[in-house]
């Protein structure tokens, strides 16, 4: 009898660590991606895009994950290619009639800012997911490797020989230079 309570206590002992070691892995928060965010990265010896998407507030979890992933597929996008228009239009009036001692005034400022990506992208997966417990946040870490950039260009049949060409020359030195444009970024 006694050897049977002393199996019990232990079971229910390491059942006991087991559950506050998962609660504890719980309360951990986020992983390092969704705060460290898009981007180029040079991890363990391989240049890759990376980029993070998320979203909020959408109730259907499946949708959920799909917007996410888009998102952080577009973020990938527009480390590529990014057009951004800006306009600002100010307008200001003064007016005075009859006796000169009324005055009126009116101002208008507009700003209009687009912003377009347009990429086709090959190779990008998603890599892992997060959803935020307390604000019901999904996220999607997705990745584009740079040496399967360049194989899938060798590939591309759609693209003439000159811009496959410049960018199989070119895509170190622009890894390198977004590199260091992020670096900056984070350093301040």
């Amino acid at each position: 009898m006694m050897r049977s309570e002393s199996t019990f206590t232990r079971l229910a002992g390491t059942g006991l660590a087991v559950a506050l070691l998962i609660g504890l892995a719980a309360c951990g928060g986020p992983p390092k991606w969704v705060e460290k965010g898009s981007g180029a990265f040079n991890e363990k010896d391989s240049k890759a895009f990376y980029g993070v998407g998320s979203v909020v507030g959408v109730r259907n979890e499946p949708l959920a994950w799909d917007t996410a992933e888009n998102r952080a597929r577009a973020e990938i996008a527009k480390t590529f290619e990014t057009y951004t228009g800006y306009l600002m239009r100010d307008y200001a009036a003064s007016t005075t009639a009859g006796d000169f001692t009324r005055n009126t005034e009116e101002q208008n400022v507009e700003r209009a800012i687009k912003t377009v990506t347009t990429a086709t992208l090959s190779g990008v997966r998603p890599i892992d997911r997060y959803k935020d417990p307390k604000t019901n946040t999904y996220y999607v870490l997705t990745k584009l490797n740079l040496e399967e950039m360049k194989n899938n260009l060798e590939q591309a049949k759609e693209l003439n020989a000159q811009v496959r060409d410049f960018v199989r020359k070119n895509a170190d030195k622009m890894f390198d230079r977004l590199e260091k444009e992020e670096d900056k970024r984070t350093t301040r």
